[in-house]
């Protein structure tokens, strides 16, 4: 039942590529970014195979980079970047848990080296490193994961919908779950995910991370792709841009 993992998010997977790969990849990434003397981006992963994903949908995981003095195993502290996500537990797949790990570990069971970015305006980048500082990036996780997640309403909450949720207490400067989420059902537009009858309720019957409840009038959901059109129809984006190998 591989149909809804569009956009599951977990923190271990299995290793699709030689770690030296992964390595050097996630190294790219990171001199991309601070060539272009990024503070906070959103990056994308594919955590499956392109022909498990729904029309719409390229990535499964989404986060955000941030710039950071890091400290090494043997005691060094060095510049680079933290990424800060929101994980399905390894055991309990219908609760989540924020985690800061790194890009080599983000990027560790990609099923291809290719990352989705997204820059914000410098101003924007400011607000966000204000809310993930802040108590107001913890207050706005909602442990209670689905898959498909609606991000007009706070019943439950994935990756996507808690990047979209950032962006939001970033933008109106609140942690006011309540008013983010009528403005984003005033000016988001989410992804229409369309799956078989059967195979939904198959899927429900089997998942513990795909709940529909929280839907009515079709299913829908936050991904990388409406979170990019989004920024870049209020003028949000500086830049964006795919890394691939």
């Amino acid at each position: 039942m591989a149909m809804p993992a569009y956009a599951g998010s977990t923190a271990h997977a299995e290793p699709q590529f030689e770690s030296g790969q992964i390595v050097s990849f996630a190294k790219k990434v990171e001199k991309v970014m601070a060539g272009k003397g990024a503070r906070v981006f959103i990056l994308a992963r594919a955590g499956r195979p392109a022909s498990d994903m729904p029309d719409g949908f390229e990535y499964t995981h989404v986060a955000f980079g941030v710039y950071s003095m890091i400290k090494t195993n043997d005691g060094r502290t060095l510049p680079g970047y933290a990424i800060y996500n929101l994980y399905q537990d390894d055991k309990r797949p219908d609760i989540s848990h924020l985690v800061t790990d790194y890009p080599v570990d983000f990027f560790a069971g990609v099923y291809e080296l290719k990352t989705g970015i997204i820059i914000p305006k410098p101003e924007l980048q400011k607000r966000l490193l204000q809310v993930i500082a802040s108590d107001t990036y913890r207050k706005l996780h909602n442990a209670d994961y689905s898959v498909v997640a609606n991000p007009y309403n706070s019943k439950y909450q994935n990756c996507t919908e808690y990047t979209l949720d950032v962006i939001e207490a970033a933008l109106y400067q609140t942690d006011d779950v309540r008013l983010i989420k009528v403005n984003e059902r005033a000016y988001f537009k989410a992804q229409p995910v369309k799956i078989p009858p059967l195979k939904l309720l198959a899927g429900i019957l089997t998942m513990p991370d795909l709940k529909t409840t929280d839907q009515k009038g079709g299913i829908q959901t936050a991904s990388f792709t409406t979170i990019e059109r989004y920024m870049s129809q209020y003028g949000l984006v500086q830049e964006k841009l795919v890394i691939t190998q």
